[in-house]
């Protein structure tokens, strides 16, 4: 595997996209079960109203699916310094350096959008940064991982008891942690809120790191420029009413920016799964 990466890592940006699109054709037409998920997430999330349209988000996204893929050996294996040179823009970057300026911790979220795991190692270029990700079953693919992401200023925390503690002494330090807001936390770790229009379960970690160091929350996401131009990042403050969930909050800021680049999401992710032990929303309901 590494070697695969190696050699596709020294193709162009442009000709890895090409081939991201062509794979994610490949994979919608060949696996039932991703195709199916795909179209019904989009379906429900009712972004497009016109036949047409829907179609035409549907397939932007099938390409985008597939570009996403296909980018990670150049941005695990190229340079840290070509990685950073390939954001072309980034937008609201003064916000993020004003949350910094506070003195506390920092909180990015950075949802599946685009090319997220730019936005890790162009931080990390510049300051400490520990991010929180889901170990891989094979431990090939986690060192690969490691190698990839470790880069900079950047280390890795598991999400485990164990990986929470890391975050809370960066953020106690005053450093920036990264966290994926919309990956689907395990049972006991979320609560059932919705997601354009369907109950998800989603993390309260967020919350509970907040009230532990105080911490400032910054949101991020990563835009993928065409005809692999590279990538342009987008950097807004985030701030919670005390009178609503967190997790709530954070689903409608989330929604808000999905739709601003709703074809480079990555609808094809299973969110709407129950986590193993975790009751239904419905059973919960009627509880």
């Amino acid at each position: 595997m590494v070697i695969l990466f190696d050699v596709l890592a020294r193709l162009p940006l442009s000709v890895l996209h090409r081939l991201g699109a062509l794979l994610g054709w490949m994979t919608y037409l060949f696996s039932k079960r991703y195709a199916a998920r795909l179209r019904e997430n989009l379906a429900h999330a009712g972004l497009e109203h016109a036949e047409t349209d829907s179609r035409a988000l549907l397939h932007a996204n099938i390409r985008e699916a597939g570009k996403g893929v296909m980018e990670l050996p150049w941005v695990w294996r190229r340079s840290l310094a070509c990685v950073v040179s390939s954001v072309k823009h980034c937008h609201g970057w003064e916000h993020f350096e004003a949350a910094h300026a506070l003195g506390k911790g920092v909180i990015l979220l950075t949802p599946h959008i685009g090319c997220f795991e730019v936005i890790g190692l162009y931080v990390a270029a510049r300051q400490p940064i520990t991010c929180m990700y889901r170990p891989p079953r094979y431990p090939s693919l986690d060192k690969l991982m490691h190698q990839g992401r470790e880069r900079g200023q950047m280390k890795l925390a598991p999400t485990d008891l164990g990986g929470v503690r890391q975050l809370l002494k960066a953020l106690k330090r005053g450093e920036v942690i990264g966290v994926l807001p919309d990956q689907v936390p395990g049972n006991g770790e979320g609560e059932w809120v919705s997601f354009f229009g369907r109950p998800a379960y989603t993390m309260t970690l967020v919350g509970r790191l907040i009230e532990a160091g105080g911490a400032v929350v910054v949101m991020c996401h990563s835009e993928r420029l065409p005809r692999g131009e590279g990538y342009a990042l987008h950097f807004s403050p985030m701030s919670f009413a005390a009178t609503a969930s967190i997790p709530k909050q954070m689903n409608t800021a989330l929604e808000a920016v999905i739709r601003d680049h709703p074809d480079q999401y990555l609808w094809s992710y299973n969110r709407y799964k129950v986590p193993h032990g975790a009751l239904p929303p419905d059973v919960r309901k009627d509880s």
